[in-house]
């Protein structure tokens, strides 16, 4: 398809996705995986906070979080979620939605075995989103969980991964005269082929 023959080549918009995120990670000074995370609550009104996306898979974005967070539990009602990627170094960014699944399992724990020792003992010791009396009852909430459960801490069963299983995907680059490059691909359900959409800017 000739209209796609840049950085927009290709059918699949998570092999783009991947391609702009090996540039971005080159490019970005800090942070270069961070997304925009747009959840609503039980009555609809919307909550939007920066997280760090760990892994583009061939059909889903996933990052990884406190389940008993806010985020956590407007995410486990409502089973859906978006998201904006944008990376100033690159003018591009990826903006998507669709349902959200858990990832709970050996893919969860190889990660968290993966993080620094200090993170890991941070994650058993937050009680992410709760009222926090002070700074000092959260570092002696770590020191003791850092001696409970010692240099190899496995992953809590409150924390893990969020899977977003998207069915709309827009793919932005920034063009001249703010005359911007616009890509949407969509689809019904997640095993039908997408549909892929120039829209004006």
């Amino acid at each position: 398809m000739t209209d796609r023959d840049d950085i927009f080549a290709g059918d699949d918009p998570f092999v783009i996705a991947k391609r702009w995120l090996a540039e971005a990670f080159e490019r970005e000074v800090n942070d270069a995986n961070a997304m925009a995370l747009s959840t609503v609550d039980s009555e609809g009104l919307p909550n939007a906070r920066m997280v760090l996306l760990k892994d583009i898979e061939d059909d889903a974005f996933v990052f990884y979080t406190n389940y008993n967070s806010k985020k956590g539990q407007e995410l486990a009602e409502s089973g859906k979620a978006a998201f904006v990627i944008h990376w100033k170094s690159l003018r591009r960014q990826i903006r998507a939605r669709g349902i959200v699944t858990r990832e709970e399992g050996p893919k969860a724990d190889a990660y968290f075995e993966s993080r620094s020792l200090k993170s890991r003992i941070g994650a058993w010791a937050s009680k992410q989103s709760e009222p926090l009396k002070s700074r000092e009852v959260l570092m002696a909430e770590a020191a003791m969980m850092g001696v409970t459960h010692g240099l190899s801490p496995k992953r809590p069963p409150f924390w893990g991964g969020f899977r977003i299983k998207p069915q709309e995907i827009e793919l932005w680059a920034d063009g001249e005269y703010r005359l911007h490059n616009r890509f949407k691909w969509s689809r019904s359900d997640h095993a039908g082929a997408w549909d892929v959409q120039r829209l004006y800017p």
